[in-house]
């Protein structure tokens, strides 16, 4: 029983309900499909009990399983480390340059973001994931980009087997009409006989395996390809957006100052060593970060409050004139609506005619705005913020987007 308790903390089985979630679903499936199909047709192709080529091929095949399960399970169980509730840094002058989480009741420590699903302030947060349903952040960020490294390489030995096999059972079966191209595949057709049968319903199944296995390395090592170019400057997804965001007010207000990303350190290497260490553990404690040496700890955040406020100045106030239930592709709002839906997972808003929204930034046929609460709800900590569609909304004729309901309106969690 005490190995047990030492190998399950039974404290932790709640997390256990991530796994309740279309993502995991998915993403386990894929896995599962592909790794016991290649399974099953190495057992027809490639016996690994014949060769010493059979057998090596069977254990990599075991081993790209176990290590792409080892560092999904992590990258979704460990999680990417969030900011205690109520922090506050040791220095109270630093509250200056922090943001104030009202729904974590605490500021948030420098890179840290909150995630409206996971309902915390996230430890150098740089997206929330649908395949773990969980953030990738501080603490999971090695095991996540190892998987989205591992997950290719993996399809891609499958791929392989499953070429192999149909084209090995299906070469004596099927005239293909070639008979001015002679390809001696003998070193490779093991057996006429093989141990399992392959039949019709064999072969389906093996060619649906490699449409999962094609299509995952294609998607998931783009995402590896995106998730190495901001580690090994340093950076997470939310932070080059920032950067832009900084570049265009510079830009935009021609204030000729330079904003220096503290982050990178310099060199790729002294990058990379900051997410993947022997230990597993990356380097700091998820709050207090080493930096360019002419910055210092809250040049980013300091950066972040301009730019809020920049997105106050800028925000127009729309006033609702269309009832709107919050559908993410409402069919009675126009073809061009429902087939220009924002591609995100930011959440669309139920309007009620009558109501006030604060847009910040949309596209033609959408918009992206906070509505204006009642004053008890503010003070609360609540917020409801998201997409709606621009034909249910008209322009107010006054600005009013530095009114005080506005502030509170806008003041970000």
């Amino acid at each position: 029983m005490s190995m047990l308790s030492a190998i399950v903390r039974f404290e932790n089985l709640h997390e256990l309900r991530r796994l309740c979630h279309w993502g995991p679903i998915i993403a386990l499936s894929v896995v599962g499909v592909c790794s016991t199909v290649a399974i099953l047709d190495s057992i027809i192709w490639f016996w690994p009990l014949d060769s010493t080529g059979g057998s090596v091929n069977f254990i990599m095949l075991i081993n790209w399983t176990v290590l792409i399960l080892y560092n999904y399970f992590n990258a979704m169980f460990v999680g990417p480390g969030y900011i205690p509730l109520g922090w506050k840094p040791e220095n109270p002058q630093d509250t200056l340059y922090l943001q104030f989480c009202r729904v974590c009741r605490g500021y948030k420590a420098p890179r840290s973001h909150h995630c409206r699903k996971c309902n915390r302030c996230v430890m150098k947060m740089d997206h929330h994931c649908p395949w773990i349903n969980n953030c990738c952040g501080h603490l999971n960020h090695a095991y996540f980009t190892s998987f989205l490294l591992l997950a290719p390489l993996g399809c891609i030995h499958a791929a392989f087997i499953f070429v192999m096999t149909m084209y090995t059972q299906l070469y004596d079966r099927i005239s293909f009409g070639w008979s001015s191209v002679k390809i001696d595949m003998s070193a490779i057709r093991r057996s006429h006989h093989p141990i399992m049968p392959f039949s019709i319903s064999a072969f389906a199944a093996t060619l649906f395996a490699l449409g999962l296995a094609l299509g995952t390395t294609i998607a998931v090592g783009m995402l590896f390809f995106i998730q190495m170019k901001v580690i090994l400057r340093n950076k997470t997804s939310i932070e080059v957006w920032i950067e832009e965001k900084a570049r265009d007010r510079i830009q935009y207000y021609q204030t000729g100052e330079e904003f220096i990303f503290p982050y990178d350190l310099g060199g790729r290497w002294e990058n990379f060593k900051q997410v993947f260490t022997w230990s597993g553990v990356p380097e700091g404690d998820g709050i207090e970060w080493p930096v360019h040496e002419k910055c210092h700890q809250h040049t980013l955040t300091i950066e972040q409050l301009k730019q809020k406020a920049d997105k106050r100045v800028r925000s127009v106030q729309y006033r609702v004139i269309e009832d709107y239930n919050g559908a993410c592709c409402p069919v009675g709002k126009g073809f061009r609506t429902f087939i220009r839906t924002p591609c995100t997972e930011e959440p669309r808003i139920p309007l009620t005619r009558g109501e006030t929204i604060f847009a910040t930034r949309g596209t033609k046929w959408w918009m992206y705005g906070d509505k204006v609460l009642e004053e008890e709800q503010t003070q609360a900590g609540g917020r409801i913020r998201g997409w709606f569609p621009r034909r249910c909304v008209e322009k107010c004729l006054y600005d009013s987007a530095n009114s005080p309901p506005a502030d509170g309106a806008k003041k970000d969690n």
